[in-house]
């Protein structure tokens, strides 16, 4: 197995001190990367030592090794998988040949842009999260917000280890220009719409990393498939810290509807709000918008770009040996959502095309497994609620739905009848001021926890709840 080296400036797996021109190239990169975390980091007023978890290596033994550590100081570095001997491609035209250690000529900007978008959601969530410490609901829940934070700061060395390591200067150029965006910058904008969304409450956080980060686990799934070797092995690193990302979006929320239920069932009512919870149909509403949000980051339903990148090689399909097929889809048809004929129907697509819709479908039935188990929670509360996704085509930007006015239950209808009822189906103003109304400050007392929250059935690597999980100055 691979162990890193942590003792280097840059701690690594990859064999760093054999490659001079490369290690001074991220060396150089270094310091901008720290001015970044300084700048645009968590805003926490001290500077706390953490209960974090850091990888020494990259087996199952050694990726999770806890203890306390001052953010600052963490040790960022580039970990990947260990290799796969005489691994082959599993799809496309190239199906069967050797996977590649270089960057084929032909497929150098499509592989650029892959890493490039990739890298460029990292450190754009971290701008996005950078305030909530200042609101957190729990000590517990601000070592998970911290955790997050230094994994996507190092999932983004992961993807500018490849740019420097095999696209020469445009790699370079490419990895300095992921520190100069900024979430939300009208001129300088993260690429993608998702990830220029505030992100202003802890309510908002947990569907980011229930919803968005679990865009993120599919697409990372997708690029592990990839016939450049060097991605794959990155991707497949990259999933094994993913995981708790979607854990804290998971368990947070259903501590929320705990809590909501409790308060339901102990005063017999669904007004809640002046018992300082956060009510079922605005809970609805959040998981509305940020539901719609992420499906746009799957793209258009039809793409030739999807096509292209998987006929090459360069991105698979979610689990791409388990799937029973050719692995070429030179013939193959996939069923495509299409609003036709005044209604809403399946259509046969080209299967290579149709490649983004599948792997959004792959999506869904994940969150919908999620949402099952949210109403679970209010089932055992014999609350008379039931937490839904909206339709497909509600609130959507991007694709073949984007600018019609559906209803979240399918219903097409005109601009007018959508604005009287949008304050009905996503957060109004007033919604999201109550949410940050009840997070006025932050709560780091080890053990105790906000009131619009439950605590957690237990605690990390098997710490107690009431574990100092954040010593603060």
């Amino acid at each position: 197995m691979s162990s890193v080296d942590l003792n280097d400036r840059i701690p690594n797996n990859v064999d760093l001190a054999s490659d001079r021109r490369l290690r001074r190239a991220l060396e150089q990169w270094q310091p901008a990367f720290l001015d970044w975390w300084r700048e645009m980091g968590p805003a926490h007023g001290a500077v706390p030592e953490v209960y974090l978890r850091t990888a020494t290596s990259v087996d199952r033994s050694g990726w999770a090794n806890f203890g306390y550590t001052r953010m600052p100081d963490y040790r960022w570095g580039v970990f990947l998988a260990d290799p796969e001997p005489e691994r082959r491609i599993a799809f496309g035209d190239h199906k069967g040949e050797p996977v590649w250690q270089r960057v084929p000529g032909e497929h150098r900007a499509a592989l650029r842009r892959l890493i490039v978008i990739q890298g460029d959601t990292e450190p754009a969530s971290v701008e996005q999260q950078r305030h909530l410490g200042r609101t957190c609901p729990s000590g517990y829940d601000l070592r998970n917000l911290f955790q997050i934070n230094v994994e996507e700061g190092r999932h983004l060395w992961a993807m500018v280890y490849l740019l420097h390591a095999y696209f020469g200067r445009d790699g370079r150029e490419e990895a300095q220009a992921l520190l100069e965006r900024r979430s939300g910058d009208a001129d300088r904008p993260r690429i993608l719409t998702a990830f220029n969304e505030r992100t202003p409450d802890w309510l908002a956080l947990f569907m980011f990393t229930f919803l968005t980060d679990r865009d993120g686990k599919f697409q990372l799934h997708s690029l592990a498939e990839s016939a450049f070797d060097p991605l794959s092995r990155t991707c497949r690193f990259m999933l094994t810290e993913e995981a708790h990302h979607m854990f804290v979006g998971i368990t947070g929320l259903t501590r929320v509807v705990q809590r909501t239920c409790e308060i339901m069932r102990e005063h017999g009512t669904g007004d809640v709000r002046r018992f300082g919870v956060i009510d079922l149909p605005t809970f609805q509403k959040y998981l509305n918008f940020h539901f719609s949000v992420t499906l746009d980051l799957f793209g258009a339903e039809v793409s030739t770009n999807a096509a292209a990148s998987y006929t090459g090689g360069l991105k698979g399909r979610f689990h791409e040996t388990g799937i029973e097929d050719d692995h070429r889809l030179n013939h193959a048809r996939y069923p495509v959502l299409r609003w036709q004929d005044g209604a809403f129907r399946k259509v046969g697509a080209p299967a290579l095309n149709a490649l983004n819709e599948r792997l959004r479908d792959d999506f869904i039935a994940d969150v919908e497994a999620g949402v099952g188990r949210i109403n679970r929670v209010v089932r055992g509360f014999e609350v008379d609620f039931e937490i839904t996704l909206p339709h497909v085509a509600f609130n959507r930007k991007v694709g073949a739905f984007a600018g019609m006015d559906v209803t979240p239950n399918g219903a097409v209808i005109d601009a007018g009848a959508w604005r009287r009822g949008e304050e009905d189906w996503l957060p109004s103003a007033s919604d999201r001021a109550y949410v940050r109304s009840l997070m006025p400050e932050a709560i780091t007392e080890p053990g105790r926890f906000a009131n619009w929250i439950a605590p957690p059935s237990r605690g990390i690597n098997h710490q107690p709840i009431d574990f100092e999980y954040v010593r603060l100055d």
